[in-house]
């Protein structure tokens, strides 16, 4: 009798072989910003609206305003300082204590028949053409002579004398007090210059020995307006440093 045999099968599966398949979802990788970059140091400057960044940019700013003042100043007047204080009550009443004064060079913004091309009209050239400055015929100028110390002088020119002229029948005789040009202090002059006066005072500086004949190098230029009161803001300044030394 033959023997009969089973196959060793593996049982068979009831469920299909499951494949793992992997799908990779491509995608965008993103970042999540909850706060703002922070504000640039310029953008801090130009917006503190306290503390040290806003103190610093206003004093900054008043810098710059007082600079470019100063430049468009220069540039008209074509002196420096262009504006200067008045010491004292020489000038009066056209010039008082304590105004600031425009000063440009001699030779701007004048009629051509300044003395000898230097801009300087003297009262006796003003007084033929009918010039006015300041209240009077002649150029208001600021001079500074080197023999002489303190703040520079802002005085009317009268009129030019030449080296070694006697100039005492060319003065006003109200303004002298010499019988002769040997009894008047500077005459014969020393030097060729212009003879000034202060309006208020009584005698001309050359014959109070003020100043020499006042020689063209020395002025540093021609008064053109005057601003009242702002000039004591210079003068205190001055005196608080001059106390303070």
């Amino acid at each position: 009798m033959a023997e009969n045999s089973e196959d060793d099968r593996p049982p068979a599966d009831d469920e299909p072989a499951k494949r793992a398949d992997s799908d990779v979802d491509g995608g965008e990788t993103t970042v999540d910003i909850n706060s703002s970059a922070p504000a640039s140091l310029l953008t801090k400057f130009r917006t503190a609206e306290s503390g040290f960044l806003a103190l610093l940019r206003e004093t900054l700013y008043s810098v710059v305003t007082v600079v470019a003042i100063g430049l468009l100043l220069f540039a008209v007047s074509g002196v420096w300082p262009p504006m200067v204080a008045v010491e004292s009550g020489s000038m009066e009443p056209e010039m008082y204590r304590g105004d600031l004064i425009f000063v440009t060079e001699t030779d701007r913004f004048t009629p051509e028949y300044g003395y000898d091309d230097t801009g300087i009209i003297p009262v006796t050239i003003g007084d033929a053409q009918q010039y006015r400055s300041f209240g009077g015929k002649g150029s208001v100028i600021i001079y500074e002579s080197p023999n002489r110390a303190g703040s520079p002088i802002i005085h009317r020119a009268h009129f030019y004398v030449e080296n070694g002229e006697d100039w005492y029948n060319k003065a006003n005789q109200s303004y002298i007090t010499a019988d002769s040009c040997a009894e008047l202090s500077n005459c014969p002059a020393p030097h060729a210059g212009f003879i000034t006066k202060g309006d208020a005072n009584t005698r001309y500086d050359q014959a109070l020995a003020i100043a020499g004949p006042v020689r063209i190098e020395w002025i540093r230029g021609s008064a053109r307006f005057r601003i009242p009161y702002l000039g004591y803001i210079r003068l205190e300044l001055a005196q608080a440093v001059s106390v303070g030394s």
